[in-house]
């Protein structure tokens, strides 16, 4: 996807013009103190871990991040304003209006993140019960995340294959109706069960899922590949490969900001 500048974490100011007018206003100082770390700071040490996967109490404060519980706080409420899922639509608005956005099909898979035990973190069927959570993903015909949740580990694929789909947003950008569907569906035979094709077709998607019995990954043929490397974009990012937080809404933050930076890049490259 181009070449990546050495120092990641460092919000550019042309991202930054995206970021800044999402963000809450901050609560009020109850009490005086020292001056308030810049948001654009604190979003500069949030990318340094996500990016490289250090843990919080050793965020490099001279590079002028603040401290990893301020930066921790700061990730915690920008989640819970909806700031990334904002961002992620606001970005795939952009790319639609530049018929970058391949609705004629989409591709869903999970990936297994393994890490400590907690919420949404549960012991893993196919790896000999170790604890783990489960990233799921759609994207578009180009690999372009559309939506991303997580579960836990032992949670069937299936189960999250309508809640993914409500979670991509209502995308504008061109004349006519805000389009959410994609008009094809491909997913492995994790996902195979006729009832979820019935109401995937009521949906007006059609589907190619894969029947159980036949290879692994057969329905997916040629398409595997786009849905594989936005995973491996994903789980570039350190922070994402091995689950440590035990709020799953620190992850999920994490798994939102990351998603953000992928379709970010798809705008750079289409340029």
């Amino acid at each position: 996807m181009g070449k990546r500048q050495s120092r990641p974490w460092i919000v550019s100011d042309e991202l930054w013009s995206l970021i800044e007018p999402l963000l809450p206003e901050p609560a009020p100082k109850q009490v005086e103190g020292r001056l308030r770390v810049p948001d654009r700071q604190a979003l500069c040490g949030i990318l340094f871990v996500l990016h490289t996967g250090i843990q919080w109490e050793y965020l490099p404060q001279e590079l002028g991040f603040g401290s990893g519980m301020t930066c921790w706080r700061r990730l915690a409420a920008w989640n819970e304003a909806g700031v990334w899922d904002q961002l992620h639509a606001m970005l795939l608005k952009k790319l639609r209006s530049k018929q970058k956005l391949d609705w004629s099909r989409a591709v869903i898979v999970s990936a297994r993140a393994g890490g400590p035990a907690g919420p949404k973190s549960e012991p893993s069927p196919v790896d000999r019960a170790r604890p783990g959570s489960k990233h799921h993903i759609v994207v578009d015909g180009q690999g372009i995340p559309l939506a991303v949740s997580l579960t836990g580990g032992n949670r069937n694929d299936v189960t999250q294959l309508l809640p993914l789909l409500d979670k991509i947003p209502t995308v504008a950008g061109v004349v006519g109706r805000p389009r959410r569907r994609p008009a094809m569906l491909f997913a492995d035979r994790g996902y195979d069960h006729d009832k979820y094709r019935r109401l995937l077709r009521k949906r007006g998607i059609r589907p190619a899922i894969a029947e159980r019995g036949q290879p692994h990954g057969s329905s997916l043929g040629i398409f595997r590949w786009v849905v594989e490397r936005t995973i491996s974009w994903l789980h570039g990012f350190r922070r994402l490969r091995i689950r440590w937080e035990r709020r799953d809404d620190i992850h999920e933050a994490f798994l939102g900001l990351a998603v953000c930076l992928i379709t970010y890049r798809h705008i750079q490259r289409f340029r």
